[in-house]
C-alpha cells in the first residue's frame, strides 16, 4: 500500500482527525514535567535499542515499500518509498541507497522527490542498454525510472494515478523528470506500481512490458512499448486466489524449475492489503506461463463446498430464520442488519465476495454508522467444530461493554462541564503555553465524550491542530476510592521518541501513573489502580510535548471508582454464547470477502448454546459479514491457506526482484512491516526496515512448481565462527530448556533440526529476557511451524501486533523438521525445510535481550542438530 488512506467501501465518520506528517519541532517544557519525560533516544545512529544490524532501514523518517531496485556496474541500487519530513506516512518520495554487497548499505541523498503536484508512488527502474527512450547515447545508456504519479489538488490530473518517467545520466545519483509525464494514464485513482522488465521474444528482438495494478479491481494489466514513452496494452490477469485487500506491486518473471533451463515457467507476484494468510498486508504467488502477451496461471484455486456437517443457518430462504435481531433505533434505512438478509453488497459497500448461496448477514445497511446486535435460537452443541464464513471490520472483542455509559463512582471536575462563558480557569486549572486553561474545554473534536464539552489539546490556544504543546493541571482532590477512571482518546508516543503525550496523576507533585490514547478519534474508558494512594492529596496532568500526526490527547468523565474501569467493546464479531457468556468470538479481516473460520467446540457438546453477531463499531470498517453456520466433525479450512504466500508472516510486503541481476540470478527484497500497525512500530528517528534479500527458486513438489527462497549468499558472509553447536540428538523433555550463554545474542543465525517425536508443540525460543521471548516452533496438531510472538517484549502499541503466525509444513521423510533462523535485534526471518515456507515477524524485545532456549509441550521432542552462528553487524557500522 502506498499509505493513501482509502477504504475498501463508502463510511461514514464523525469527527476522525487525518494524519500528518510529523513535525520536527518540539517544545521544550523545563522543570514543569520533572520526572515526566522519556530517556532520550540514541543520537548515533546503530546504537538504537530497535535498530537492525544486517537489514536495511533509513537513519531517519518513514520507509515503505522497495521501489526501483536495479543492479548496474557492480552497485545494487535499492530505491524506496520514503518520507523526508517526519517518521510516518507523508510526502512520498523516493530514497536512495547503494552496496556493492546486498548487504553493506550506504544511504544516498533523496532521489525523486515529492513537489507541488504529486506524490512519488512506486515504481522499477530499467537499464535502457540500447538507449530506447532517447534520453542518453550510445555510449551512456540512461537508467530509466518508471513510476506512479500520485496527482494532488495543484495537479490538472488531481486524484488520478498514472505512470511517469524519470531519467538519469549519472548513474542513478540525479536524476530529471521526463517533460512529457504521465506516460500511461487510464484516469483512474487506483492504477499503480509499475514493474518493467525487457521481455525477450522467441523470435529475436524483444520489447519493454510492464506490470502495474488497478488495485480496487483485483487486476494486474500487462503493457509492451518499445520506447518507454508509448504505451500498448498486452492483457489482464485477475481477479484470482487472495482478493480480501488492494492488489499492489506486483511483478513477473521467469526461473527454470530446479535449475532445468528447459523447463522454465513464470511467476507472478501479487501483493495484497489487507487481506493476508496472517493478516493485513502480504505477497502472494503464481505460477504460469507467459508468451509474451498474456500470463497465464496453473496454480488458481477453485472456489470450495460447504464443509460436510449440520446447517445451524444459512440466510438463503430470505429471512433469518427466528434470529432475533437488534437495529439501533433511529437509522433510516433500519441499520445494521435490516429485517432480512442481504443479497450482496448493500448501497455504498464495495462488492462482497465468499459468502454461499443467495444471502448473508452484512451489517452495511446504512453504512458503518449503525450499531446493533442479532441472536439465533438456542440449539445443543453436537459436534466438535462449528464452521462459518466471516468478513467485514477487524475489530475483535475485548469485553462485555457495549455500551459507553460512566461506571459508578464519584465525577471529578464535573466532567468539565463548566457554565458557559466560563473556563477551566475559572474552575481552579493551572497551565502553560497552548494549554493555558483559559483555552479549555473544547467543545469539538473527538467521538464517545460525554456531555457537551471535553479536553481536547487538538482545540487549544492558536490555530487548532497537532502542534500544539503545553500543560494543564488541575486543582488538588483528596483519592477516595481504590480507581481512577477516565475516557481518553487522541494520539501516543513511545517512550524513546523524545515527545511526551499522556494524562498524568501527581502525588506531591510526582507523577505516578500515566496513560495516553490509541491514535484514535473514539475516546474510550481506561484508568488506574490507585488504592495505595488512599486519603492522599492529588491532581490530575495533561502533557502535550507532541507534534505532528495523533500528537493531541483528548480527556473526559474523569471518575474515582470502586472497580477498575471497564473498555468499551468496539467490536464486530461473531460469538458462541453458552450459559450467557462468551465463549467463542471471531472477527473478520477488513475485508469484503468471507473466508472460514472454525471453533472447537468439543467441550460444550450436549450444552445448550446461541450464535450472537455484534455490530458496535461506527467507524472505518465497522460492519460485520457472517454466512453459513454448519456444524461439524472437522474444521475447515481457510481459503487463504490454500493461495501461494511468499511468506506466512505478518511482516513481509510490497516485495519485488532486482533488475538487471548478473547471471540471471533473482533476488527479492521486501518492506518488513505491516499496514495494519506500520505507523505505530515503536522505533525513533526511524521507522521501518527492509527484508534480508533473498534468492528465490522454483523446485518441483507434489502440488507443481513451487516457490524457495533462501537470505542471499552475501548475507551468510556475515557470518563468523560458530559460537554454540549441538551435533548429537538428544530428547527435549517437556518444558523449558536454557541454553548456555554461549548460545545467546540478538544478531545471529539459528541452524536447528528437530523431530516432533510425542510433543505436540516443539522448537527454540530467542531474543528472551528471563520474562519474555519469541517462540518460534512446530506444530504437530496442525502442522505447521509457526512464530508466536505474543509475548516478546513491547506488544501494546497496536492491539493487532500481538500474533501468533503459522506456515504449512510436512516432515521430511525422517519426521525431522528444520529451520534455519536469522535474528536481528527487533526481527525474526525464519526458512523452513529448505525455503519451502517462510515466516517474517518484527518483534520488540526487552533492552538486553537474547537467551535461547529449547522447549517442548504435551510430550517428548528430540534435537538432532543445533548450530549458533553470530553475524558482523553491516549497517551504520564505523
Amino acid at each position: 500500500m502506498k499509505g493513501d488512506l482509502s477504504t475498501m467501501h463508502t463510511t461514514r465518520t464523525i469527527g476522525l482527525r487525518a494524519v500528518t506528517a510529523v513535525a520536527l519541532a518540539g517544545l521544550a517544557l523545563g522543570s514543569a514535567l520533572a520526572g515526566a519525560i522519556p530517556a532520550g533516544a540514541a543520537t548515533t545512529p546503530g546504537e538504537e535499542q530497535y535498530r537492525p544490524a544486517v537489514h536495511f532501514s533509513p537513519e531517519k523518517n518513514w520507509m515503505n515499500d522497495p521501489n526501483g531496485m536495479v543492479f548496474y556496474k557492480g552497485v545494487y541500487h535499492l530505491y524506496y518509498q520514503h518520507n523526508p519530513s517526519g517518521n510516518t506516512w507523508g510526502n512520498m518520495s523516493w530514497g536512495h541507497a547503494t552496496s556493492t554487497d546486498l548487504v553493506h548499505w550506504k544511504e544516498q541523498p533523496l532521489a525523486i522527490p515529492t513537489d507541488e503536484q504529486q506524490d512519488i508512488f512506486s515504481g522499477s527502474v530499467v537499464v535502457d542498454k540500447n538507449n530506447s527512450s532517447g534520453f542518453g547515447t550510445a555510449t551512456n545508456p540512461p537508467l530509466v525510472a518508471i513510476f506512479t504519479s500520485a496527482y494532488k489538488d495543484a495537479s490538472p490530473h488531481r486524484g488520478l494515478q498514472a505512470q511517469s518517467l524519470a531519467y538519469s545520466l549519472d548513474q542513478g545519483q540525479t536524476w530529471t523528470k521526463y517533460g512529457q509525464n504521465p506516460v500511461l494514464n487510464r484516469n483512474s485513482a487506483n492504477f499503480r506500481d509499475p514493474k518493467v522488465f525487457w521481455y525477450d521474444a522467441p523470435d529475436g528482438g524483444g520489447y519493454w512490458v510492464m506490470t502495474a495494478v488497478e488495485a480496487l479491481d483485483h487486476k494486474v494489466l500487462l503493457y509492451k512499448s518499445d520506447n518507454l514513452k508509448d504505451w500498448t496494452e498486452l492483457s489482464s490477469f485477475g481477479p484470482a486466489n487472495a482478493t480480501g485487500g488492494l492488489w499492489e506491486c506486483p511483478d513477473l518473471f521467469p526461473l527454470a524449475v530446479d535449475g532445468n533451463p528447459d523447463n522454465v515457467k513464470w511467476v507472478m507476484v501479487v501483493n495484497i492489503n489487507p487481506g493476508g494468510v496472517a493478516g493485513g498486508s502480504a505477497g502472494q504467488y503464481f505460477v504460469g506461463d507467459f508468451d509474451g502477451t498474456t500470463f497465464t496461471a496453473d496454480t488458481t484455486d477453485p472456489v470450495d463446498s460447504l464443509p460436510a456437517g449440520t446447517p445451524l443457518a444459512g440466510f438463503n430462504d430470505g429471512s433469518y430464520g427466528g434470529w432475533t435481531v437488534n437495529n439501533e433505533p433511529g437509522n433510516w434505512k433500519n441499520g445494521p442488519f435490516a429485517d432480512t438478509p442481504a443479497q450482496g453488497a448493500l448501497g455504498g459497500q464495495n462488492q462482497v465476495t465468499g459468502y454461499a448461496g443467495a444471502g448473508l448477514v452484512n451489517s452495511f445497511n446504512d453504512g458503518d454508522w449503525p450499531l446493533g446486535s442479532m441472536s439465533s435460537p438456542e440449539f445443543t452443541v453436537g459436534s466438535d467444530y462449528i464452521n462459518f464464513l466471516v468478513g467485514g471490520g477487524q475489530h475483535p472483542r475485548i469485553s462485555d461493554k457495549l455500551d459507553n455509559n460512566a461506571p459508578a463512582g464519584d465525577l471529578l471536575f464535573n466532567g468539565f462541564e463548566v457554565p458557559d462563558g466560563s473556563t477551566l480557569a475559572d474552575a481552579g486549572w493551572t497551565g502553560t503555553a497552548d494549554l493555558e486553561p483559559a483555552f479549555q474545554p473544547a467543545t469539538a473534536g473527538g467521538d464517545y465524550f460525554i456531555g457537551a464539552k471535553r479536553i481536547n489539546t487538538f482545540e487549544a490556544g492558536g490555530a487548532p491542530g497537532d502542534d500544539r504543546q503545553g500543560t494543564l493541571t488541575s486543582p488538588v482532590f483528596t483519592v477516595s476510592r481504590n480507581f481512577m477512571s477516565m475516557l481518553v482518546g487522541g494520539g501516543q508516543r513511545a517512550a524513546d521518541s523524545g515527545e511526551v503525550l499522556e494524562a498524568q496523576l501527581l502525588i506531591d507533585g510526582n507523577v505516578v501513573r500515566t496513560l495516553s490514547g490509541d491514535n484514535a478519534g473514539a475516546l474510550n474508558w481506561k484508568g488506574w489502580d490507585v488504592a495505595e494512594f488512599a486519603g492522599r492529596s492529588a491532581q490530575l496532568r495533561v502533557v502535550d510535548q507532541a507534534a505532528g500526526g495523533w500528537g493531541h490527547l483528548t480527556l473526559d468523565h474523569v471518575m474515582l471508582t470502586d472497580h477498575a474501569a471497564v473498555p468499551r467493546s468496539d467490536e464486530t464479531t461473531v460469538n458462541l454464547v453458552v450459559d450467557g457468556q462468551v465463549v467463542r468470538s471471531a472477527t473478520g479481516t477488513n475485508s469484503e470477502v468471507l473466508d472460514w473460520a472454525s471453533w472447537n467446540v468439543a467441550e460444550f457438546r450436549g450444552r445448550q448454546a446461541s450464535l450472537r453477531i455484534v455490530d458496535n463499531n461506527r467507524f472505518g470498517w465497522g460492519h460485520i459479514l457472517a454466512d453459513e453456520f454448519v456444524a461439524s466433525e472437522r474444521p475447515a479450512k481457510p481459503r487463504l491457506q490454500g493461495y501461494d504466500w511468499l511468506d506466512y508472516g505478518r511482516d513481509y510486503y510490497a516485495s519485488v526482484s532486482f533488475g538487471n541481476m548478473p547471471q540471471n540470478k533473482r533476488v527479492m527484497l521486501g518492506w518488513m512491516n505491516n499496514w495494519d500497525y506500520a505507523n505505530l512500530v515503536p522505533t525513533s528517528p526511524w521507522r521501518s526496515a527492509m527484508s534480508l534479500p533473498r534468492e528465490v527458486g522454483l523446485t518441483q513438489t507434489a502440488d507443481g512448481p513451487r516457490l524457495t527462497q533462501k537470505a542471499a549468499r552475501q548475507v551468510d558472509k556475515l557470518a563468523s565462527r560458530a559460537s554454540y553447536s549441538e551435533k548429537s540428538a538428544r530428547n527435549i523433555a517437556p518444558g523449558i530448556h536454557p541454553l548456555p550463554a554461549a548460545a545467546w545474542g540478538d544478531v545471529q543465525r539459528i541452524d536447528v533440526t528437530f523431530a516432533p517425536g510425542s510433543a505436540t508443540k516443539s522448537g527454540i525460543t530467542v531474543l528472551g529476557d528471563g520474562t519474555a521471548s519469541t517462540e518460534i516452533g512446530y506444530d504437530a496438531t496442525t502442522g505447521e511451524v509457526y512464530v508466536d510472538r505474543s509475548n516478546s517484549g513491547n506488544t501494546g502499541f497496536h492491539p493487532l501486533f500481538p500474533s501468533v503466525d503459522a506456515a504449512p509444513v510436512v516432515a521430511d521423510a525422517n519426521g525431522n523438521v528444520t529451520l534455519r533462523i536469522y535474528v536481528d535485534r527487533a526481527s525474526v526471518e525464519v526458512f523452513a525445510q529448505d525455503g519451502l515456507r517462510t515466516i517474517t515477524d518484527q518483534v520488540f524485545p526487552g533492552a538486553g535481550a537474547g537467551q535461547v532456549a529449547l522447549f517442548a509441550e504435551g510430550g517428548t521432542a528430540k534435537v538432532k542438530a543445533l548450530t549458533v552462528t553470530p553475524l558482523a553487524g553491516s549497517m551504520f557500522t564505523r
